[in-house]
């Protein structure tokens, strides 16, 4: 039991030991590299793609998604990678892969469209196209802004950005045979063309840009006049026959031409985008613009069929002035109809020449004056054709001293100037005199009269028939008639003979007048 009570040996305590980590396994090392240099793989090949644009066409026609290449002055810059149809299915959007490196190229002006055969003006381009097949071009813009939406040009531009040169300006309210890539002149030298055209919102005018290349649009400066060279400038006058075109290739398609005339003051070149009136030939466009032009009314009564704005207001073949309106007006009270026609006259061009510094009711008072004087002196407008084959009226003042007298009403507005009725409403009255007067002939009884003449002529005839039967009877050789004048001949004849012979005789005895025919006493 003793042994029992023994105390045990000590046992040692525990305590917990923290297990030791090791190192890393040998099987993970290989999928960390793998998706690190998978990762660097990726990274790599994203930055090499390049950026991804968004560009919006009107139609897929020609375009192919995965084959469609975008170019730039030659160079594939990029490829079309998916296309679908807009939310509203009426426009084409157009994912696109550029190249790497190509992000300065996608600014706010930078501008896509689509390349194919293309005849334009004087241009023919995307030739190439036929063999090739249709893609993308592009021109880089100068913004700094940066941009990954675009919608595509329909056309292509005519001006490539980079090129020399300047752009400007021109209002017109007829365009004619001119389009995009229609050509620019000076002095017959082709030196721009015409690079886009839109009808304002008001409908009445175009406004068009035209390129002009360097060194050429120095050229161009504030006094420059633009005019249409379209076709072929054909005048007919006292000179003779004067032929004027810029080029063959106006007279096809068209054209613009621009100078400056000798006379205007030297000045510094127009800036960019300067605005200029596009005249429609070269004689309205060196046709000095009025200055304050005056404005008057006329009232006709006669037709002015032909007469339309813009003709011509002549003071004795001196163009003086514009028609700028014309109306019709009736009167109720006395049931009256008219046709009043507003005036523009440039005073200059009338003969009136005032110093600028003159006041302005000097002006006006000398120009009543001047007009004041005309129409005492009988100048009175008139209309008459201007071309016969054209049918075409102008107004025109001239004296006509045996006029009705007449005053201006200066309190008028605008001012009625006095006119006669036209060269050719007055021959047409006296047609129709001359036709009234013709149709008050009695034709009808001048017909029957001349029937009863001829019936009576028809029995006169008749009588005479007969009275030459009876002579034809009377000189018939069998009839008696005919035999009793023979004999009656035969007669004559032998008493014809002897008095011949008794002449002869007497002629060589004329003594036988007094004693008788010798041996007659025995």
């Amino acid at each position: 039991m003793a042994d029992e009570r023994t105390t045990p040996a000590a046992v040692p305590q525990s305590r917990a030991i923290p297990a030791h980590r090791t190192r890393i396994s040998l099987v993970w090392i290989v999928p960390i590299v793998a998706a690190v240099a998978g990762g660097w793989v990726a990274m790599t090949r994203i930055l090499a793609e390049g950026p991804k644009i968004v560009i919006t066409f009107s139609s897929a026609d020609g375009l192919e998604a995965g084959k469609t290449k975008i170019h730039y002055k030659g160079v594939e810059v990029g490829t079309l990678t998916t296309i679908r149809l807009s939310e509203d299915h009426r426009r084409v959007i157009a994912t696109a892969q550029m190249a790497p490196k190509t992000e300065d190229f996608l600014v706010a002006d930078t501008q896509f469209w689509v390349v194919k055969p293309r005849i334009s003006g004087a241009n023919v381009t995307g030739l190439g196209t036929l063999i090739s097949g249709s893609f993308i071009g592009m021109e880089i813009g100068t913004s700094t802004e940066s941009k990954r939406e675009f919608v595509a040009l329909e056309t292509p531009p005519i001006i490539s950005g980079g090129a020399p040169g300047r752009f400007f300006v021109l209002k017109t309210s007829n365009l004619g045979s001119l389009d995009r890539g229609t050509p620019v002149f000076f002095r017959r030298l082709q030196v721009g063309e015409v690079a886009s055209y839109q009808l304002d919102k008001d409908g009445r005018m175009f406004t068009m840009r035209i390129f002009v290349r360097a060194p050429y649009d120095q050229y161009v400066n504030p006094n420059t006049r633009f005019w249409q060279a379209s076709g072929v400038d054909v005048q007919l006058s006292a000179g003779g026959l004067k032929v004027q075109t810029e080029s063959i290739l106006s007279i096809l398609i068209g054209g613009i031409a621009f100078e400056t005339p000798p006379d205007s003051p030297i000045t510094s070149p127009a800036d960019e985008d300067s605005m200029f009136t596009l005249f429609a030939n070269h004689a309205d466009a060196y046709e000095p613009p009025p200055r304050n032009p005056q404005t008057y009314q006329l009232i006709f009564k006669d037709s002015v069929r032909g007469l339309t704005p813009g003709a011509p207001v002549e003071f004795r073949g001196i163009r003086i002035g514009q028609v700028s309106d014309i109306r019709a007006q009736f009167n109720m009270k006395n049931l009256d109809f008219s046709v009043p026609v507003t005036i523009e006259l440039d005073p200059q061009r009338l003969g009136v020449r005032i110093a600028d510094q003159v006041p302005m009711a000097e002006q006006r008072a000398a120009r009543r004056k001047l007009i004041d004087s005309l129409v005492a002196h009988g100048v009175r407008a008139q209309l008459r054709t201007g071309n016969l084959l054209t049918g075409s009226v102008f107004v025109a003042l001239d004296f006509f001293p045996k006029a009705k007298p007449a005053t201006i009403d200066w309190s008028q507005s605008p001012v009625r100037l006095p006119t006669i009725s036209g060269d050719l409403q007055r021959t047409e009255a006296k047609v129709e005199d001359i036709v009234e007067k013709i149709d008050q002939v009695p034709f009808v009884e001048i017909g029957q009269e001349l029937r009863g003449a001829l019936a009576q002529l028809n029995l006169t005839l008749a009588s005479a028939r007969g009275t030459l039967d009876n002579a034809s009877a009377f000189v018939a050789p069998d009839s008696p008639q005919s035999q009793q004048l023979s004999n009656t001949m035969e007669e004559v004849s032998r008493a014809a003979l002897s008095l011949r012979v008794l002449a002869d005789y007497l002629e060589q005895h004329p003594e036988a007048l007094i004693r008788g025919k010798q041996g007659e006493a025995k």
